[in-house]
């Protein structure tokens, strides 16, 4: 059951993969070709940002290839950081993209650059939000869904693509009203925006780096199986921490100390096919099971 999980979610994550990196190989050609005919830099700079989404969209597949993989002796809690990881390294050029924008576009100003963009500009850069809107709800749903921290980053990288083609159209409009900086200062909003996010998601990679445990909702909910299962009298030490999208869940029931082995193991049992089964993230559990008694009581 927890490795069909694990297969499902890998699965799917890199069909909406597959279709980002499909999205960038067209927007790269587009952006380029009329960023050169309409010798519009800003466009260019755009192209060259969906070429980082190509690189990231390749780390994704890449973190996914190593965090599935199988346990082995050498780590024998499986490859699941490797996405997280992989998160980290997305989120570091999503924030040096962010930081770049706003380099950029400040040195644009500082240096009085005006940018004269035409209505071809306009188009290309409205297909290019369209298409990057539909990826990045589709890989947000899915990595949302699957708890996968590479891919949301990477649902993230494709929003501030569209952004940056945002920046674009704004430069085009706010020239149209006579203001030459506008791209420049949308840009620059844009950058800030970027940061942000890129900040965000490196804290929460850290944050599973360091055993943070699982949000109090799913803690809730493995709460209320346990006390479904009206066998286990009480439990204590209950812990849970994350290793890429799989949650290691341990801790200690006490039972009617007056049954057998067998049957003690067939409600720690129970107990485990029970949070397997309704817990939407794949699960390894670890049940140490105890009489109940009052020396055991907490």
């Amino acid at each position: 059951m927890n490795e069909d999980k694990q297969q499902i979610a890998a699965r799917q994550l890199r069909l909406v993969t597959y279709l980002s990196i499909g999205a960038n190989v067209f927007l790269i050609g587009v952006k380029f070709v009329v960023g050169y005919i309409t010798n519009s830099l800003s466009l260019l700079a755009d192209g060259v940002h969906s070429v980082s989404d190509m690189v990231t969209d390749l780390a994704v597949l890449l973190g996914l290839y190593l965090g599935s993989k199988k346990p082995d002796s050498s780590h024998q809690y499986g490859h699941g950081k490797l996405e997280t990881l992989a998160a980290v390294a997305i989120a570091l050029s999503l924030f040096g993209v962010g930081l770049g924008m706003i380099y950029y576009a400040a040195l644009a100003i500082t240096k009085d650059q005006v940018t004269r963009p035409r209505n071809l500009v306009l188009v290309a850069a409205i297909g290019a939000i369209a298409v990057k809107e539909v990826v990045y709800r589709l890989t947000k749903t899915v990595a949302i869904k699957h708890h996968c921290a590479a891919a949301l980053a990477n649902a993230w990288h494709d929003r501030a693509d569209a952004l940056s083609s945002l920046a674009v159209i704004a430069g085009v409009v706010a020239h149209k009203f006579g203001f030459n900086h506008g791209d420049q200062v949308a840009a620059i909003a844009v950058g800030i925006m970027v940061v942000v996010v890129a900040a965000r998601i490196i804290a929460d990679a850290f944050g599973e780096l360091t055993e943070r445990a699982v949000d109090h909702a799913i803690i809730d909910q493995i709460k209320d199986i346990i006390k479904a299962n009206g066998q286990i009298r009480q439990y204590h030490r209950l812990r849970t921490r994350t290793v890429g999208r799989e949650v290691f869940l341990d801790l200690h029931i006490l039972v009617d100390r007056n049954l057998n082995v067998a049957a003690a193991h067939q409600i720690a049992q129970n107990l485990e096919d029970a949070l397997d089964e309704q817990l939407t993230r794949p699960v390894n559990i670890t049940v140490h099971i105890e009489p109940d008694i009052p020396a055991l009581r907490e």
